[in-house]
């Protein structure tokens, strides 16, 4: 079985920077961690460190876990890490109709974006697992 590229390194290093937050484990997949090291700072910047190291590794687990096609993840975390608010990671998935609600409730109240945060990896790997089967 060979894996795609799904997630970049690169990226998850930028990230990385900012871990304290949690925004690698997210980018990632690792929505449980990534909310624990948000609200511990990276387990008090222990984690964190530890994290520079675990990136390889983290990165490997989500190429073999996501499916790759059109939607490419990093412009979508990239999308909603700037633009979240307004719905554009949305609108770039085609999901039309909630990037609009997202455009004039700012991202459904903060309550989406959250929701986004959690689950953007699996939303995006179902619409390309579908956009593949209906090639």
């Amino acid at each position: 079985m060979t894996t795609s590229d799904t997630h970049s390194k690169t990226i998850g290093y930028l990230l990385w920077i900012f871990g304290f937050t949690g925004a690698h484990r997210f980018y990632y997949g690792k929505p449980v961690t990534g909310t624990i090291w948000f609200f511990t700072l990276g387990l008090l910047g222990i984690g964190w460190i530890i994290d520079l190291f675990l990136i390889p590794g983290m990165d490997r687990a989500a190429d073999q876990r996501f499916v790759s096609g059109n939607i490419d993840y990093t412009v979508a975390w990239l999308l909603l890490g700037f633009l979240g608010f307004f719905g554009v990671h949305r609108m770039y998935m085609g999901k039309w109709v909630t990037g609009i609600i997202y455009l004039f409730t700012g991202g459904l109240f903060l309550l989406g974006i959250l929701y986004d945060f959690w689950t953007l990896n699996t939303q995006i790997s179902e619409r390309n697992h579908g956009a593949s089967l209906a090639s």
